[in-house]
């Protein structure tokens, strides 16, 4: 049931219908700030419970609003940053495994820290757009709580760190946004945050930059079913991060659902219906476990750019580190980063860009091969990468392509590039040959390829590879050239 249940959530429909009758128009689903403002002072009990993590297997030590005994009791250190993981819509009503592992993975890399998970269980399991009115409500309760534990023991907000995944990341917008005073929390990081009922809403009706004095937002489910999405697509963040275009993750296809029932059993369907939604988490509990593999993100202004290889800079801050390392800069705008990942953890690749020019020799006559290529490093050797010229080459003309690596293959020596093509497209370039005349010497026509010129994004380096062969740098079908670094001739000029 639990599968069919979150399948729904999938599809939506049956979950934003009754929000809408109620409220109408999308903003009174909501309601306003100053009304859920109002209504939350006058409640006595807090419906959030604030467990501090105690460096044990999904076990907790509960802090009481207003009881200052209890920061005592469970060893809450004011000295000490404090990071708040705030979950999403509950399901079934319990917390998932996930919280935990986030939990275990912020104390065992930075052991001096509280960690708090804010149990909103209770407003959380509900029908979505009630989960969602609550949202409000459960802000402003953390809001009070921080303002507590700074009247009373003197704790900053601003070593306050909430990290919220879907529906939580808007409940940690509304505590940033209800927090009285004109200091801020120090940070607040968005997994995923929900779509329905937020995308295209006014930054006071959800998770925004003004909520903290840094906020950063990892989208990793925003493929649209009817015109919704699970995640939010829309930049909520001062840097909203894009793995593999946000829209989808690698390993997340209802293809992988036998391999998922393998790994976790009958809720495998369960974990392959949410799989994309939940990578946010992951990646973001992948950044704390693996330093030595922290996962480079590039500013750039769509999916289709970044996938040929032409955002790969980081000059003037357009790069940035996905997860809990991320530099910290307030921007005037939200800044849109890309990357890709692998489908598993850890998920960090190497980026790079591959420019390549080409010379079509038959004039007027586009042609569309399939090439792949092998690198030579210092390290590691990665053989057969395809590549693809979308557009198809003619004439004379660079084409760019974004070539990724799941490992470090240290510096790169040499680059075999082969264009593949069985014995019948040999026969077919022949014969096209053939009809039409060649008159430049014996040579057969082919495509000439002087040089190809790469950028490593990870590295920032640039590099110029020749043919090895100057004395023939045509290449035909089901041949393969040999480049090796040369003097880089285009060293002056700016590379994108």
């Amino acid at each position: 049931m639990k599968s069919l249940q979150l399948l729904s959530f999938l599809l939506l429909s049956c979950i934003i219908t009754p929000a809408n009758t109620h409220g109408g128009k999308k903003k009174e689903a909501l309601g306003s700030q100053s009304q859920h403002t109002r209504a939350k002072k006058d409640q006595q009990n807090s419906e959030t419970k604030f467990r501090l993590y105690t460096d044990k297997t999904e076990e907790s030590c509960q802090i009481f609003w207003n009881q200052l005994e209890t920061l005592d009791k469970c060893g809450f250190n004011a000295s000490l940053p404090l990071v708040m993981i705030v979950h999403g819509w509950s399901v079934d009503g319990i917390l998932e495994s996930w919280i935990w592992k986030m939990a275990a993975a912020l104390k065992s890399q930075h052991k001096q820290m509280n960690v708090i998970i804010a149990d909103w269980l209770t407003s959380a399991h509900q029908h979505y757009p009630i989960a969602v009115q609550n949202t409000r409500y459960i802000g402003q309760e953390i809001a009070d709580f921080l303002e507590w534990l700074e009247e009373s023991i003197q704790f900053s907000r601003s070593n306050a760190h909430l990290i919220g995944y879907s529906l939580g990341a808007h409940v940690s917008g509304f505590a940033g946004s209800y927090i009285s005073g004109t200091n801020k929390i120090g940070r607040i990081t968005g997994l995923d945050p929900a779509g329905p009922l937020f995308e295209g809403m006014s930054p006071t009706d959800r998770l925004s930059p003004d909520d903290a004095n840094f906020v950063d937002a990892i989208h990793t489910f925003t493929k649209q079913h009817m015109g919704l999405s699970v995640g939010i697509k829309q930049p909520v963040a001062h840097f909203d991060f894009y793995p593999n275009g946000g829209t989808f993750q690698p390993g997340c296809h209802i293809m992988h659902v036998y391999n998922h029932i393998a790994q976790y059993g009958i809720t495998g369907i369960t974990q392959t219906v949410k799989c994309a939604h939940e990578r946010s988490v992951h990646l973001f509990i992948d950044s704390l476990l693996h330093n030595d593999k922290q996962s480079t993100a590039y500013w750039c202004n769509d999916i289709n750019t970044f996938e040929k290889g032409m955002c790969l800079s980081c000059r003037k801050n357009r790069c940035n580190t996905l997860g809990y390392n991320i530099r910290e800069e307030r921007l005037p705008k939200s800044r849109r980063l890309f990357l890709k990942t692998r489908a598993h953890m850890p998920f960090k690749v190497y980026h790079y860009q591959f420019k390549i020019h080409f010379i079509n020799e038959i004039q007027g006559k586009q042609i569309d091969p399939t090439f792949t290529i092998s690198l030579t490093g210092s390290k590691e050797d990665a053989k057969n990468l395809p590549i693809t010229v979308v557009e198809g080459i003619n004439g004379n003309k660079t084409y760019s392509f974004l070539i990724t690596l799941d490992t470090d293959i240290g510096d790169l020596i040499m680059i075999k590039l082969k264009w593949e093509a069985t014995a019948v497209w040999e026969n077919i370039w022949d014969t096209v040959q053939t009809i039409i005349p060649w008159t430049k010497g014996t040579r057969r026509p082919g495509l000439i390829v002087k040089t190809i010129r790469v950028k490593a994004g990870e590295t920032q380096q640039k590099m110029t590879f020749c043919s090895q062969s100057i004395n023939n740098l045509h290449l035909h079908p089901a041949q393969e050239k040999t480049f090796v670094r040369c003097e880089d001739r285009f060293q002056r000029q700016n590379s994108k």
